[in-house]
């Protein structure tokens, strides 16, 4: 094997991938989509594979299982050398699939993205467990049982023998990804492959999580392949570093070398695409990225001449739960917020997952029905919805989802889905509705060519931009963008974050940006309000809020940020491990709402935070 000159002097690795090729079929013959690979890892080192999507990431990680022969691609040449737990070296893509379930569990194990969809729903997680331990290491049930819950406390969930009799809709999305560590490691693998572990987690969750893998490396000694597009995270964990474009590994070294010194353009055009937390430290005002040389201005278009363009007072979103049909006990998603926004601003709404921030960006909207609170769009109380009230809040507040695949109609054309809003407030049809869609479509960065395309014949980027087209052709005054670029690629989300500022910079719009990346909600913002258990508890200007933190919990989010630099990964702050309380309360037990103090110009925390607590 030729891959190991990769490697400095030391043990024989553990795995060791020489000219890997694999190809799926299609209608003019097999598609090769990773191209003559080479790649090697030892016992108890991390090996980043970074690239964005397309790149040959995943797939590498289904050849190396083999669970590449159930997804319809097909192994077309190289060798796969792994070294098991008896010394013995074997060629995985030789071995028959019965013997790769030999393989897959006790030698190489896989964590993948999207922890729901990896577990059983109807399962209970402790029997999902024992299930694996049972398998692979032969223990009666009691036994394996017993293992599951001290897996759980290794992984750090409180009060494990409790958790085991919970399905996984009733964990949060951190607890559901750390279950899926614990059963990866049920059987005590010689090689974790973690394929995306992070992406859609919050930052402190993403920060418990990283830590966890590194501890757990440590003590069992395992090698670990990590996956990801988040140079953040591959400074944070990796030991090596593979760069992958469309296939083929364009770049290769150790993790201080990269980010040093990238040599090949690509893996520089990525770590120049990366948002690095402080870069607008000494900046009043967002700006965009930089791309290709052009060097952004500051984002000065707050209008401060007019009232707010949206004001929200004492927002109250509740939802009962209901045992036998009687009323048990109420989530507080969101209680009492008040915020507003100006013509050309952006407030950014950040929390992690169950803070109430999409809610309180879905009530706004109506997605879901507000208690209490009033809400106001440039002046006019549109609290109750009347037929004229509800025209005009669909017609100038428009909402940009995370996903926006999920978002449109794969039935429709793009071009028909932008046309939509204009056809639903007679704003335009036939021949002036189909001009207006072109000039759309040219607005964010699209040709009129793709209006005849379906959404499925798009990258996650366009389709992005289609979504925002829409939302741009009842001539809004407010977007929403719920999460808008949290699903793509560091260079895509740099490319729609610019537009959005574009946009704003020529059309006056006022945003409100619900977002848990802190590094871009810096580059966006003029202002940020954080929310915690359905309330706001720190609202102000962008850089008095991440450079002057008064609360605990903000500064706990901006602690938790990776750094996109090897050299800081060993940071003294100690992060905080406790995961964020329900917002699940009885009926007798209603949440008490902390008001806003002043601490600064425009700057407003939560009167409990005063000494650090929350």
């Amino acid at each position: 094997m030729t891959s190991t000159s990769n490697l400095p002097p030391g043990p024989a690795p553990l795995i060791d991938i020489e000219g890997l090729r694999v190809s799926f079929p299609a209608e003019g013959g097999p598609v090769e989509v990773i191209h003559n690979l080479d790649l090697t890892l030892r016992a108890g080192e991390t090996l980043a594979l970074v690239g964005e999507s397309g790149s040959g990431k995943s797939v590498t990680s289904l050849a190396i299982t083999r669970l590449i022969d159930y997804a319809g691609g097909s192994l077309t040449g190289g060798t796969i050398a792994f070294t098991d737990k008896t010394g013995h070296t074997r060629d995985l893509t030789r071995l028959s699939q019965e013997a790769m379930r030999g393989i897959r569990g006790p030698e190489i194990a896989m964590i993948f993205q999207e922890p729901m969809t990896s577990l059983n729903p109807v399962l209970r997680v402790g029997a999902q467990i024992a299930e694996a331990i049972m398998l692979h290491q032969g223990m009666d049930e009691a036994a394996a049982t017993a293992e599951a819950a001290r897996l759980l406390g290794r992984v750090r969930i409180a009060d494990p023998a409790r958790q085991l009799r919970r399905y996984p809709f009733e964990l949060s999305g951190g607890m559901r990804q750390r279950v899926m560590i614990a059963l990866a490691l049920s059987c005590r693998p010689r090689l974790l492959i973690a394929d995306e572990p992070t992406t859609a987690l919050d930052v402190t969750v993403q920060a418990q999580v990283l830590r966890l893998l590194r501890t757990l490396q440590q003590e069992t000694g395992m090698g670990m392949i990590f996956i990801t597009h988040d140079m953040g995270v591959v400074a944070e964990i990796a030991d090596r570093v593979a760069v992958m474009r469309l296939g083929r590994k364009v770049e290769e070294g150790d993790v201080e070398s990269i980010f040093a010194n990238p040599r090949h353009p690509y893996t520089q055009a990525l770590l120049a695409a990366v948002p690095r937390l402080g870069a607008l430290a000494g900046e009043p005002l967002p700006r965009a990225f930089d791309i290709a040389g052009v060097v952004s201005q500051p984002q000065n278009t707050v209008r401060h001449d007019v009232g707010p363009v949206l004001a929200v007072e004492s927002l109250v979103t509740r939802f009962p739960v209901r045992r036998n049909f009687r009323l048990r006990a109420r989530i507080h998603a969101v209680e009492q917020v008040s915020l507003s926004v100006q013509p050309g601003e952006t407030l950014a709404l950040v929390g992690e997952s169950g803070c109430g921030k999409s809610t309180t960006g879905r009530s706004i909207i109506r997605l879901e029905q507000p208690e209490g609170g009033r809400i106001h769009l440039d002046g006019a109380d549109i609290t109750h919805l009347t037929g004229t009230t509800e025209a005009r809040l669909h017609r100038d507040v428009q909402f940009v989802f995370q996903d926006p695949f999920a978002s449109l109609n794969p039935r429709l054309t793009v071009g028909f889905s932008i046309a939509e809003p204009m056809l639903t407030h007679n704003i335009a049809r036939g021949a002036e509705a189909e001009r207006r869609v072109q000039a759309l479509l040219r607005e964010v960065g699209l040709t009129p060519e793709h209006a005849q395309r379906y959404p499925h014949e798009m990258s996650g980027g366009q389709r992005q931009r289609v979504c925002i087209a829409r939302a741009l052709a009842s001539s809004p005054k407010v977007i929403i963008a719920d999460e808008a670029v949290a699903a793509l690629d560091v260079s895509i989300r740099a490319q729609v974050v610019n537009l959005l500022m574009e946009l704003q910079s020529r059309l006056g719009l006022a945003m409100l940006f619900i977002s848990h990346d802190m590094a871009v909600v810096e580059r966006v913002s003029h202002r940020v309000a954080v929310m915690y258990l359905g309330q706001i508890v720190e609202i102000g200007p962008r850089q008095a809020v991440f450079n002057f933190p008064a609360h605990a919990y903000t500064k706990k989010l901006l602690a938790a940020v990776p750094i996109p630099d090897p050299t800081q990964r060993h940071r003294v702050m100690e992060l905080d491990e406790s995961e964020v309380p329900s917002p699940l309360r009885a009926l007798s037990d209603p949440p008490i709402v902390a008001p806003l103090i002043k601490v600064g110009p425009h700057h407003f925390v939560a009167r409990h935070s005063v000494g650090g607590s929350y």
